[in-house]
């Protein structure tokens, strides 16, 4: 099996850089620096995606039947992933209106 603490905490490193990476992605993208900033965003994409298939080995390993208990960490890391998911939905937006702005 998995250690369920180190697992989850893969959720909410991964997230959290997810995150930071896109708000970094963001202020690059407030000075025009849109190759640092989709660099940045492809970063936070990866960080994203590694938290993502942390979350999928725990629904897995769950299997629908309650075997992966239900603690305040793990739900802390999923509203860390699903609050990165909301960033960068919200940052990829907010960047191209800046790039619209400076063309």
């Amino acid at each position: 099996m998995f250690d369920l603490e180190e697992t989850v905490m893969g959720i909410i490193i991964n997230a959290g850089q997810s995150r930071s990476l896109c708000y970094e992605a963001l202020r690059c993208a407030k000075q025009g620096q849109f190759a640092e900033a989709d660099d940045l965003l492809r970063q936070a994409t990866e960080a994203a995606n590694a938290a993502h298939a942390v979350q999928t080995r725990l629904i897995e390993a769950d299997q629908g039947e309650g075997k992966i208990p239900v603690t305040l960490v793990l739900v802390h890391a999923q509203d860390h992933l699903m609050t990165s998911m909301l960033a960068k939905e919200l940052v990829v937006e907010l960047i191209e209106l800046y790039r619209r702005q400076a063309a």
